[in-house]
């Protein structure tokens, strides 16, 4: 792969991404393992701030919740309340309706700053996830060109030590060929008193010397 500058880099990977649905990434078990620790490092700073942003969005989306049910709650009670009221006019409602009415227009309030931060923060949460795969993608990138130059290095040495194997599985043959030549002559006239005249451990043509045609044991 040709190297590219950062800023080239940048370039290529924010035009890359231009209209692609990215996943949240914090949240895709796959995304983590592409990571090792020098990844992690790299991508810390978006990571928690997107994970606080998640979090942020969790505890809006619940607050808001929350809020649209005690609102429906006070109107539902605001209604019983002007019914029983209307039936009976001095039952001392009106104070309570007026509570609750104040409450309905606070929890009205809550819900716009509530629904304002509910569309803010996905836009938030895009951004700093588009920014963590810029960084994703250029740990990538990095991390994949430092792999071929390192396959190359351990391809290169593997053809030495394949072309140094074959050498020297030649000469063992050589050699184990001259000593089963030499001992055959000997044996012919001492027999088996060869190997103790020539201090031999083993026989030279027996099976533990021998080789298959790629001259491995």
């Amino acid at each position: 792969m040709k190297r590219r500058g950062n800023k080239g880099k940048q370039d290529l990977f924010s035009e890359a991404l231009r209209g692609k649905k990215i996943p949240v990434l914090t949240l895709d078990n796959k995304w983590y393992q592409l990571l090792d620790q020098k990844g992690k490092n790299q991508t810390a700073g978006q990571v928690e701030k997107l994970n606080q942003l998640l979090k942020d969005l969790g505890k809006v989306n619940t607050e808001a919740k929350n809020i649209r049910a005690l609102k429906k709650k006070l109107m539902q009670e605001i209604i019983s309340m002007v019914d029983e009221a209307a039936q009976k006019p001095d039952s001392g409602l009106d104070e309570k309706i007026e509570n609750h009415k104040k409450m309905v227009e606070e929890c009205s309030g809550r819900l716009a700053d509530y629904e304002e931060r509910q569309l803010e923060l996905p836009r938030q949460i895009d951004e700093i996830n588009f920014q963590l795969m810029l960084k994703t993608m250029e740990y990538c990138y990095d991390t994949m060109q430092a792999n071929e130059e390192e396959i190359r290095r351990i391809a290169d040495w593997v053809a030495e030590i394949r072309t140094e194997l074959k050498e020297r599985m030649i000469r063992k043959q050589e050699l184990e060929q001259a000593n089963y030549t030499m001992y055959s002559y000997m044996h012919d006239i001492f027999g088996m008193d060869v190997v103790d005249i020539f201090d031999m451990q083993h026989d030279p043509g027996g099976e533990e010397n021998k080789t298959d045609q790629n001259g491995l044991p």
